[in-house]
């Protein structure tokens, strides 16, 4: 089973490790940065 809280540091510390802003990855995935926000969080989208 998929641990969220991991995946959401996983995906905050290889954004910040690159430079990039949670707006950054945001414009680039055409998400809005609150849904990065919430990603980091550990609430992921259903796919």
């Amino acid at each position: 089973m998929l641990d969220n809280k991991k995946i959401g540091e996983f995906i905050a510390s290889k954004r910040k490790e690159s430079g990039l802003t949670q707006s950054d990855i945001a414009e680039k995935l055409g998400v809005s940065f609150q849904a990065v926000s919430k990603w980091e969080n550990g609430t992921l989208p259903n796919i």
